[in-house]
């Protein structure tokens, strides 16, 4: 490094974990106690505080957010011959579970601005593929980017109008708000992860599903249990191993105490981000009428200069990340299966997008390290 200085995390969860060390001591030591490490009384408390938290009816908790997805398709029976339709620019797993289904992910390509699916070009693609009358279209999978909502209102609209099922992939959007109200019931089912990067963290993985139709949400506890019916014996349907365990529950249920100002911390960032680096970068476009989350602030750069602004930050002691150097129609897995439409929104993002260090814990003087760094990184 440049300077004798130490690196900034990307990510701090000892810090965290330093502000809620004795409430999340007391919680783990109630499970030790009793002893019910999966789908312990911890993970029915979580249940509750999670769906009184967004607002949704019904919260199942899950094994991790991809089986989450999962669960959520299986119910509906999705499989081969259905298209499901779902961003190019996201995480794979997105893509992966529609996959593993039998089922085809149809990629559409995302919004310049905001990065989150864009309706119009969700049109096209259902268009496309009715048109082709190789595959049903049978669901939309709208993922909240980066920790902003995707235009629902849009995309339920459009849904509808084709008899698609609804599921919002909110993983890394969990605490957003939408039209004043939180993400959670946006779609006929929401989908989150609890990765422990995400904005609400477990220390392992863990998920949850949110739901407005208490058959659903019955059916998602049988398929998380090997698709047991009233005993443990009866087995209703083919289902997976998907449950949560106790501890998970408590670290969350712990880290939901402080889960609303470390929200507010991070919108301070974003803030404290678009001050200092509005003119010298392209910043984050804002979903109107909405709050984010803001899993990751990813930043735009001009094309061909990442990798030398990457380099310099890394010899200032300032990490980064590129969230995603690849769109999924171009990853080996999913090429196959794409049917060879131009994304060239996606494309652009994957060439020029570059994630800063935003959690609740970056103190005033890291932050202006960070914006310093960039500032002199890209001239």
């Amino acid at each position: 490094m440049t300077q004798n200085v130490a690196p900034i995390p990307f990510l701090d969860l000892k810090a965290q974990q330093a502000r809620i060390a004795a409430d999340l001591r007391r919680r783990i030591d109630a499970v030790l106690a009793h002893c019910q490490f999966i789908l312990g009384p911890e993970v029915t408390e979580l249940e509750n505080e999670l769906a009184r938290f967004c607002g949704a009816s019904h919260c199942v908790s899950i094994s991790s957010g991809t089986d989450a997805l999962q669960i959520a398709l299986m119910a509906e029976g999705i499989g081969r011959g259905d298209a499901v339709f779902l961003p190019a620019f996201t995480y794979t797993a997105t893509a992966e579970v529609p996959l593993v289904l039998g089922a085809t992910p149809v990629f559409v390509d995302v919004d310049p601005a905001t990065f989150q699916i864009d309706p119009a070009a969700l049109e096209a693609r259902i268009a496309a593929v009715k048109a082709a009358g190789k595959l049903r279209p049978r669901a939309l999978i709208g993922v909240d980017l980066f920790g902003q909502p995707a235009d629902w209102p849009a995309l339920n609209a459009i849904a509808a109008a084709h008899g698609l099922f609804t599921l919002d992939d909110c993983a890394q959007s969990f605490g957003a708000r939408h039209h004043g109200r939180p993400l959670g019931s946006a779609a006929d089912a929401t989908a989150t992860s609890f990765f422990p990067s995400k904005p609400l963290g477990a220390y392992g993985d863990g998920g949850a599903l949110f739901t407005e139709s208490a058959e659903r949400a019955a059916l998602y506890r049988s398929l998380r249990t090997h698709g047991e019916g009233t005993t443990r014996y009866e087995v209703l349907r083919t289902g997976m191993n998907g449950r949560l365990d106790s501890l998970q529950a408590a670290v969350l249920l712990s880290k939901l105490t402080v889960f609303p100002e470390e929200l507010a911390a991070r919108e301070a960032i974003a803030a404290h981000y678009d001050r200092r680096l509005g003119n010298a970068v392209t910043i984050p476009a804002r979903v109107p009428d909405s709050t984010s989350a803001w899993a990751i602030y990813a930043i735009l750069l001009k094309p061909g200069t990442r990798d030398a602004v990457q380099a310099t930050l890394k010899e200032a002691g300032v990490p980064s990340a590129i969230y995603y150097p690849r769109p999924l129609h171009r990853q080996p897995a999913y090429r196959d299966h794409h049917d060879g439409a131009a994304l060239p929104v996606s494309d652009d993002l994957a060439e020029r997008i570059l994630a800063l260090p935003i959690h609740p814990d970056l103190d005033p003087a890291q932050l202006d390290r960070i914006c310093d760094a960039v500032l002199a990184a890209v001239g």
